[in-house]
């Protein structure tokens, strides 16, 4: 038996996303008075003390999608349910009882785990009796909570905690270690969740050809040759003056957020389809963060045959020309094709950009640069470079320190940076490079000394 799994369910609109966010002590699901913001199961593991859970939020019970994705919603309820160790079910202080909070007690009467009522918006001990009005539900015990007040969370979890099943949880993450965190974005309708589902081989995430889905930044964890990846299926983005509401705002946000706390990035093409400015925004926020990407294009099987993989390379490096270290993959996640080919070049990516250069090596590589090329003189001041070292991985930050930063015009840095890049171990990661003023008491000439010495040793 894996990690106890405890699903938040109930009508629309009585907190649970809140009281997910509430218990996980971060904002991980997005909250909106609109009623089904919730559509897919998003999950966040807990610790408390030795105890080890996965709580899990659910979509409304009973919502009317105005999508026409209900079927699909319930059926992600359900399954939450099936697998449940626990099961919260939320009601509204406030709006009291109401039939459609009976039509969900009646769903979990047959459910052979443990069921709480969870009384939220009971904001002052006086809303309390109000409380007692869910027992009519079949409910022995309700916990009266308040999200917004910060009311009874150590309660409400120590319930959890101590009906939860004697597993032996006990260093189940150390014994799957996790190997791969990689992020799933691109823009709408590209197959992002039906690439997840085939990573986990199961419906994990609801799959429509109505754009705008998936509403929010899913994490779903899978096991690839006996190691946890966790893959992050997140909202399809449009451009920002296309942002029409709250949901659209925060599913942006959320994706924007797990891009930068992947490992990788998988920025997602339709094939059928042209690249458009969402496209470039995105590739820009990715460059901007430094994380190293892959450029996928997806429904290759409705082109192959009659389309060259050439063309969209060559149409791929045109727009985006000054990432043409990014690897690119063909792949038809629905059938998954490629699909495990493109895991294994994004470890192989993630390998990359915590590759070290040893210092001694960094810097006859960059005599070598120096040699083919030297710095042009500018203002008949001729640029030199004493030494180089690397500061850091993930991603791999170069300095390189020189008599005038200033005089080092941009070509220049850009002929550096690109050649490194194909002398270097992480050719297909971006790369920091920063140059720096040597100090006035720093006499180190690694580089200058051996040009002109070059039978001197490394």
């Amino acid at each position: 038996m894996g990690v106890p799994q405890v699903a938040i369910v109930g009508r629309p609109n009585v907190g649970k996303s809140s009281i997910l966010n509430w218990l996980a002590g971060s904002r991980l699901a997005i909250v909106d008075d609109v009623a089904g913001v919730t559509r897919d199961r998003l999950t966040h593991v807990m610790a408390c003390g030795d105890k080890l859970f996965e709580l899990v939020d659910t979509g409304g019970v009973g919502i009317k999608d105005v999508d026409d994705l209900t079927e699909h919603i319930e059926q992600q309820i359900e399954m939450a349910i099936e697998s449940a160790s626990l099961v919260l079910l939320v009601v509204d202080v406030r709006a009291g009882l109401v039939p459609l909070d009976q039509q969900v007690a009646e769903r979990l009467r047959h459910v052979d785990v443990p069921v709480l009522c969870v009384a939220n918006k009971t904001d002052y001990e006086g809303l309390e009796p109000q409380a007692h009005e869910f027992h009519r539900l079949g409910m022995e015990t309700i916990v009266p909570v308040s999200v917004l007040q910060n009311r009874s969370r150590d309660a409400l979890i120590d319930w959890i905690v101590t009906r939860l099943p004697d597993v032996d949880t006990e260093g189940a993450l150390e014994a799957e270690p996790l190997e791969l965190k990689v992020a799933i974005v691109g823009r709408r309708n590209v197959g992002k969740s039906t690439f997840v589902n085939t990573l986990a081989k199961a419906e994990r995430m609801i799959v429509s050809e109505v754009p705008g889905t998936t509403r929010d930044s899913v994490d779903v964890r899978f096991e690839l040759d006996g190691k946890v990846v966790i893959a992050i299926d997140t909202a399809g983005l449009r451009r920002t003056k296309s942002v029409a509401s709250d949901i659209d705002f925060y599913g942006m946000c959320r994706a924007q957020r797990s891009m930068r706390r992947a490992d990788v990035v998988f920025l997602f093409f339709d094939c059928t389809q042209r690249i458009s400015k969402v496209d470039k925004q995105l590739c820009d926020f990715i460059v901007q963060q430094y994380k190293p990407f892959v450029l996928v294009v997806n429904k290759w099987d409705q082109l192959a045959g009659s389309m060259p993989t050439e063309r969209w390379v060559q149409y791929l490096h045109d727009t985006f020309r000054t990432v043409h270290y990014a690897p690119i993959a063909f792949i038809t996640g629905q059938a998954g094709k490629n699909v495990k080919a493109l895991l294994n070049h994004g470890q192989m990516l993630l390998k990359q950009t915590r590759s070290r250069i040893p210092t001694g090596a960094l810097n006859r590589m960059i005599r070598v640069l120096l040699e083919n090329n030297p710095p042009p003189l500018v203002r008949n001041k001729r640029p030199k470079i004493y030494y180089a070292t690397q500061a850091a991985v993930q991603p791999p930050t170069i300095l390189l320190f020189c008599n005038d930063p200033a005089i080092i015009s941009k070509p220049y840095r850009r002929y550096l940076l690109n050649t490194l890049r194909d002398m270097a171990p992480f050719g297909e990661v971006p790369i920091r490079l920063y140059l720096r003023r040597r100090g006035a008491q720093d006499r180190q000439d690694d580089i200058d000394r051996h040009l002109r010495h070059p039978s001197s040793p490394a």
